[in-house]
């Protein structure tokens, strides 16, 4: 669940991504599925030589081609706050009155 929980809270924020072809791409993140494909706007790519570029406005990136991603660290932490504040709402809820039966 981190990975996706991380790339949710990623959207609008500056990423690279590595393709298993060794292009990279460095854009913001504008969504992303279940699968991880994910969509990035403002798009520099670079050839797997690193020696030719293009900027794209917009690019759909399948996530089955994607070696690695590399966003903010700062991201990680704030991730890991809302895992933790979710799951000690999840406890509170469960946490009241129980009633049973005999």
């Amino acid at each position: 669940q981190l990975p996706l929980s991380l790339l949710t809270a990623a959207q609008n924020k500056p990423m690279l991504v590595e393709l298993k072809n060794g292009e990279t791409l460095n854009g913001h993140l504008v969504n992303c599925d279940n699968f991880m494909n994910i969509t990035l706007r403002e798009v520099y790519q670079t050839n797997p030589e690193g020696d030719r570029f293009w900027k794209l406005k917009e690019c759909y990136i399948r996530g089955s081609t994607i070696k690695y991603l590399r966003v903010p660290d700062q991201l990680l932490d704030v991730v890991k706050d809302e895992q933790n504040r979710a799951r000690d709402a999840n406890r509170a809820s469960r946490g009241g009155a129980h009633t049973g039966g005999a």
